[in-house]
C-alpha cells in the first residue's frame, strides 16, 4: 500500500478499488476497451480479497470478490437483458505452480480421494451461452452478471461452427433443453487479415483479439459480426432436461455429438504432475501456429467427476471443483525512441514511451504506458534506451526499464514537460507529493474538453450514437461545442456548420446536405436525453466518481436537486451566509464561520456514510459542484431536456418505508441488481454490511459471513419466500 492510500480509512480504499474493478471490467465488456491490464486487473481483485481478510465488514454482495464482476447488461443498448436458467460462474484464478499446488491439496482433502483432472487451454475471448429447446437455439445470451446478460441471438447466428439445429446419436440423443456454455473468440489468423484491412483503409489498428471479438459480438448490426467472422468452443453446461453427464470429459464427448464445436486442446490427467506437464508444453507452444490458431491466456483444470463437482460445490462467484492458471507476462527488449506525453479528460499528464516494433505476446506493440513522471525518473528511462517490454496480461505495454549494459555512452535524462501538452498552461501536483501531475486548467484546455466530451456520448454514460470520437473533434473545432454542456443543444444549424456532418448538395439541393449520420445524431440525443441518475453523474468527469460511486448516490438522493442541496450545505459561504461582496475576512462573524464549518462537516459526512461512497469520493463530489462552471453543465444539460431525477414508479406500495435490508448469497428469482431496485423502489435501504440497524437479513444460496454476524445479533433472517412476502406487504405479512 503507497502512502497516500496509508492514510485512508479502508472502508475508502475499498470502495476505490471496487470503483476502479468495475469501470475496467465494464468497458471491456461493453465495447472491448479497458484501462487495465490482466495482471493490473487481477492485482487490483487480489488487493481487494487481502483487504476484506483484514476486515470482513467490508465484504459485501455487491464487491467484485463476490459475484462475476462487472460483465452487466446496459441500459440504452440494442440488447434486451435476459436471465439465465442456471447462473453462470467465473474462474478463481492461479498465478503460480504453488497456487495450483494449494488449490488441488484442498480438492483432495474436500473430495476425500485424489480425482482424475480435466486440463484444457483457456480461450481468450467473451463468454456466451446458448440455449437449445428440442434441439433449436432459441437464444444466446453474454455472461452479463452471471444471472442476467444480453440477448445477441442475432449476432451469434452469425458465427460459423454453431448449429441452430442440435444432431444427435444413439449414445447421446438431443435432449429437451440445455443450455451451452463458451467462449466466442477471434482465430489469430483472421485478426492480423482485419488489422490489415484497418491500416489499408489508413484506420487505427485493434489492440487485440480479445477486444475485437468482444467488440465484435456486441455490435448493433448483425451483418458486422458476420463480416468479423468470429469461432466459439463450447467449455460447458448450465441447465438442462433429458441429459445428465458423469463426467466433464463425457460432456464434451455428448455436446460434440451434438454438432457443437468442441476445443481439441483438452485432456483428462490422473494428478498434479500431469497437469504441470499440461501447463508447460502449452507455456512453450503458445504461439506456435501448428498447435494454436488463436490466442490464450492460461490453462484451465476442471475436476472430471461430475458427483465430486457437486460435493466441492462453489463459492459466491466460482466454483471450488476448477481454477484458471494464468500465464506470466510476456518480456522482450526493445528501442525507445521517444518519450512522450498526453492529457486526460481529468487533466492527468501521462508519459508513454514510442518504441521500435516489436511482437510481444502474439502482437506487435509500438507505445507502451509509463505511468507517471515518478515512474519514469524511478526507473531512469531515457529516449535511446534498449527497454525491457512487457505485455501485462497480454494487453496493456508497459515499460519496465532500461537495459543498461547496452545504453549509449552520454545518453541524456529525460526532462519531463513542465506545461500542458495541449494548451501550455503550467502543470501543478494535486496536492504535495503527488506522483502526478496535472493540467489545472480544467474548462479550457483543449485536450481534457474533448477527452471530457467523448467521455459524455460513450457507452458507460449517455451513450449517444454518431458521436464517438472523431465526431467530438470535429464539433469542438467548427464550434459547435464549446464543452460538454452544449452537447444537448446541438441542433441542425449546429451541425450544418460541421464539414463531418454534412454533404455536398445532390441536383436540386440547395447548399450542403446533413448527412444520415447527423440526423441519426439528433434523434439520438433527443433519445438520451433520459437516462438513469448514475449515468448522468457519470458524464460529469467527477474524480473518483465511476459507475459504482455513481449508483450508489442515485439510489441514495435520487434526483440531481436533493445532492446539490446536500453539497451546497458543505460549502461554507453558502452555510454561513456570508457577503460575496465583503472586503475583509474579518467581517465574516465567528457564529457564521462555526456555522460553515459545521455545514460543511455535516455535508460530507452525509455523502461519506453512503454504501460505496466514502470520505476520498465525498470530498471530490463537494469540489466538484462548488465549481461555478461545473454547476453550468448540470444547468445547461435540465435546460436542454436532460432529466435530472429518477422517477418513481407510483404503483408500486411503499411497504419497505424506514427498513434496512441486507440481501447475501444467491437468489433465484432475483439478480442482485433486481433485488436492490425491488427494496429501493418500496422505500427501503438496500445495505451491504450487517449491523444491529439491520432489520432484515435475506439468506439465498453460498451466503457468507453476513449469515453468520445475522444470527450473532439475533437479527430476523428471511428465506426468499419470506423476502417476497415482505416486498409485497411489508412486515405485517411476516
Amino acid at each position: 500500500m503507497n502512502d497516500e492510500r496509508a492514510v485512508q480509512h479502508p472502508a475508502s480504499i475499498h470502495a476505490e478499488l471496487a470503483a476502479q474493478i468495475e469501470a475496467a471490467s465494464d468497458a471491456y465488456y461493453r465495447d472491448g476497451s479497458t484501462p487495465l491490464s490482466d495482471a493490473e486487473y487481477d492485482a487490483l481483485l487480489r488487493r481487494l480479497g487481502e483487504l476484506e481478510e483484514q476486515y470482513p465488514e467490508l465484504v459485501t454482495p455487491e464487491s467484485p470478490t463476490q459475484r462475476v464482476m462487472g460483465k452487466g447488461t446496459y441500459e440504452g443498448t440494442a440488447f434486451a437483458s435476459i436471465d439465465h436458467l442456471q447462473r453462470m460462474e467465473s474462474l478463481d484464478n492461479a498465478f503460480s505452480a504453488d497456487e495450483v499446488t494449494a488449490w488441488h491439496e484442498r480438492v483432495v482433502r474436500d473430495a476425500g480421494t485424489t480425482p482424475e483432472l480435466l486440463c484444457e487451454v483457456k480461450f481468450d475471448g467473451l463468454a456466451i451461452n446458448l440455449l437449445y429447446e428440442d434441439g433449436r437455439l432459441t437464444r444466446a445470451l453474454t455472461r452479463g452478471d452471471g444471472r442476467t446478460g444480453e440477448d445477441v441471438t442475432a449476432n451469434v447466428l452469425t458465427i460459423e461452427g454453431i448449429p441452430q439445429r442440435l444432431t444427435g446419436s444413439a449414445e447421446h440423443p438431443v435432449p429437451a433443453l440445455v443450455e451451452v456454455r463458451g467462449e466466442v473468440y477471434l482465430p489469430t489468423k483472421r485478426f492480423e487479415e482485419i488489422n490489415a484491412e484497418q491500416e489499408a483503409a489508413g484506420k487505427p489498428l485493434y489492440a487485440n483479439a480479445r477486444n475485437t471479438a468482444a467488440g465484435s459480438l456486441r455490435q448493433k448490426d448483425p451483418a458486422i459480426t458476420a463480416s468479423r467472422r468470429l469461432r466459439m468452443t463450447c467449455h460447458g453446461i448450465g441447465a438442462r432436461e433429458g441429459f445428465e453427464a458423469t463426467s466433464q470429459s463425457g460432456a464434451y464427448a455428448a455436446l460434440s455429438s451434438w454438432g457443437l464445436p468442441i476445443s481439441p486442446l483438452v485432456k483428462v490427467v490422473p494428478d498434479l504432475a500431469g497437469v504441470e506437464e499440461f501447463i508447460a508444453y502449452f507455456a512453450e507452444h503458445r504461439h506456435d501456429p501448428e498447435v494454436l490458431t488463436h490466442e490464450i491466456d492460461g490453462v484451465v483444470i476442471k475436476v472430471d467427476d461430475v458427483s465430486l463437482q457437486r460435493r466441492l460445490g462453489s463459492t459466491s462467484r466460482a466454483p471450488r471443483w476448477a481454477i484458471a492458471y494464468k500465464y506470466p507476462p510476456e518480456e522482450v527488449n526493445t528501442l525507445l525512441k521517444e518519450i512522450a506525453v498526453n492529457t486526460g479528460r481529468t487533466g492527468r499528464v501521462t508519459p508513454f514511451g514510442v518504441m521500435e516494433p516489436v511482437k510481444v505476446a502474439g502482437s506487435t506493440v509500438e507505445m507502451a504506458t509509463l505511468h507517471n513522471f515518478y515512474e519514469v525518473a524511478r526507473k531512469d528511462v531515457r529516449p535511446g534506451d534498449t527497454v525491457v517490454l512487457r505485455k501485462a496480461g497480454d494487453v496493456i505495454p508497459e515499460i519496465l526499464g532500461p537495459v543498461l549494459a547496452l545504453r549509449p555512452d552520454g545518453l541524456p535524462e529525460w526532462t519531463p514537460p513542465t506545461e500542458c501538452p495541449a494548451c501550455g498552461t503550467p502543470l501543478v501536483e494535486q496536492k504535495a507529493g503527488d506522483k502526478d501531475r496535472r493540467c489545472p486548467n480544467h474548462q479550457y484546455c483543449r485536450a481534457q474538453v474533448t477527452e471530457r466530451v467523448n467521455h459524455v456520448a460513450g457507452r458507460g454514460s449517455f451513450d449517444i450514437e454518431g458521436m464517438g470520437y472523431e465526431a467530438c473533434v470535429a464539433l469542438l473545432e467548427s464550434g459547435a461545442l464549446r464543452n460538454e454542456g452544449d452537447i444537448f443543444d446541438l441542433d441542425e444549424a449546429k451541425l450544418a456548420a460541421t464539414p463531418l456532418f454534412t454533404r455536398a448538395p445532390k441536383k436540386g439541393e440547395d447548399g450542403p446536405q446533413l448527412t444520415a449520420t447527423a440526423h441519426k445524431l439528433l434523434s439520438n440525443l433527443q433519445e438520451r436525453r433520459s437516462v438513469p441518475l448514475w449515468r448522468v453523474l457519470v458524464g460529469l468527469s467527477i474524480r473518483h466518481v465511476g459507475p459504482t460511486a455513481s449508483r450508489a448516490v442515485a439510489g441514495e438522493f435520487g434526483s440531481m436537486e436533493a445532492l446539490r442541496e446536500v453539497v451546497r450545505a458543505a460549502d461554507p459561504a453558502v452555510s454561513a451566509e456570508v457577503d460575496p461582496d465583503a472586503d475583509e475576512a474579518a467581517e465574516v462573524s465567528g457564529e457564521a464561520v462555526e456555522s460553515a464549518s459545521a455545514g460543511a462537516l455535516a455535508a460530507r459526512a452525509r455523502l461519506a456514510e453512503i454504501e460505496g461512497v466514502g470520505g476520498v469520493i465525498a470530498d471530490s463530489l463537494i469540489a466538484w459542484f462548488r465549481e461555478p462552471w461545473h454547476a453550468e453543465i448540470v444547468d445547461k444539460w435540465a435546460a436542454a431536456g436532460v432529466v435530472m431525477a429518477d422517477e418513481r414508479d407510483e404503483s408500486i406500495e411503499r411497504t419497505l418505508e424506514g427498513l434496512t435490508i441486507v440481501v447475501t448469497g444467491s437468489l433465484e428469482g432475483f439478480s442482485r441488481d433486481s433485488a436492490k431496485e425491488a427494496i429501493i423502489s418500496r422505500g427501503g435501504k438496500a445495505a451491504g454490511s450487517v449491523s444491529k440497524k439491520t432489520d432484515y437479513v435475506v439468506i439465498g444460496e453460498n451466503a457468507g459471513s453476513k449469515a453468520d454476524k445475522a444470527e450473532e445479533l439475533g437479527l430476523t433472517i428471511l428465506d426468499e419466500a419470506g423476502f417476497a412476502k415482505l416486498l409485497e406487504a411489508g412486515p405485517d405479512a411476516l
